[in-house]
């Protein structure tokens, strides 16, 4: 797999550790009666899975075009 398609694939697979891990340390009331959980995990890897979604179709959309232009 070539270095363009890792960058962009890269955040994909971190905002995947991001959910994973707020799985992982989940969540639990305090004896004070406040919530304690990781929520900040959420939209940090929602923003991470999303910019690497878009990231890998620009860099899949480019290829293409190089593609189809070295064929012609």
């Amino acid at each position: 797999m070539t270095k363009k398609y890792m960058f962009a694939i890269t955040p994909i697979m971190l905002g995947l550790v991001c959910f994973i891990s707020k799985a992982a340390v989940g969540s639990y009331v305090a004896d004070d009666g406040t919530l304690v959980e990781p929520f900040f995990l959420l939209p940090i890897g929602f923003l991470l899975l999303f910019s690497g979604i878009i990231a890998t179709l620009f860099v899949a959309i480019s290829s293409l075009r190089k593609r189809n232009k070295t064929v012609t």
